[in-house]
Order: structure tokens, then C-alpha cells, then sequence
């Protein structure tokens, strides 16, 4: 299985930024695919995940609201758009899939990951 993320860069406060994340491999009908974070100095923590079949999604109560995530299945790719972003969102944001059905919000639930791309909001 490969993820490759892309769409990060520089954003004032206010604006949006939509991140997508290739997937190949295999197919992903009982995936839960995630987005996590990891600001500088800090632990990764989870934003949002997608199961990929049903198209169902969870949220953390940091960015719900503001942030959607979702799929395309014929291009196999995920994404995340962020909307109305702030400060507190500069991180580096990795795409992620867990082989389960069933959301995880630990990073140790997840058995793939891309490569991190970095989001910046300036204030």
C-alpha cells in the first residue's frame, strides 16, 4: 500500500487549503482512511477519517465544522478540505489507512501512512 499526500502551503488565517492523498495497493472497501497532524514540539493527533465504503466520517471537535473529509472512489484518492483555517492548524498533516471498518483515533490504529505535507497559517 502506498499514500501519497500533496496540497500543503502557506495560507493566511481565514483561508482554505484542500490536501489529497493517493492511494494504491490494493482496494480499500474496508478501510477507514484518517488525516492526522503533528504540529512542531507536539504529538500527532487525529483530524478526521472516512470509511471508505459507506463514506461515513468522524471529526475531532477541533477542527468539526470547519474541516471535511472525503473520498473518490474511481481515483482511489482522499482528501481534506480545511476551511476557515487558524493559527493552531500549522502542522504537518499525514493521510493514513487502518485495514478495519472501524474509526480509530490513535495513530497506532492506522497500518500505513504517507509522507507528511506541511500546512502553515499564518496569523
Amino acid at each position: 500500500v502506498q499514500l501519497q499526500a500533496c496540497g500543503g502551503g502557506l495560507v493566511q488565517a481565514g483561508g482554505s487549503l484542500r490536501l489529497s492523498c493517493a492511494a494504491s495497493g490494493r482496494t480499500f472497501s474496508n478501510y477507514v482512511m484518517g488525516w492526522f497532524r503533528q504540529a512542531p514540539g507536539k504529538e500527532r493527533e487525529f483530524v478526521a477519517a472516512i470509511r471508505w465504503s459507506a463514506g461515513s466520517t468522524y471529526y475531532a471537535e477541533s477542527v468539526k465544522d470547519r474541516f471535511a473529509i472525503s473520498r473518490d472512489n474511481a481515483k482511489n484518492t482522499l482528501y481534506l478540505q480545511m476551511n476557515n483555517l487558524k493559527a493552531e492548524d500549522t502542522a504537518d498533516y499525514y493521510c493514513a489507512a487502518r485495514s478495519s471498518p472501524f474509526y480509530s483515533t490513535s495513530d497506532r490504529g492506522y497500518d500505513y501512512w504517507g509522507q507528511g505535507t506541511l500546512v502553515t497559517v499564518s496569523s
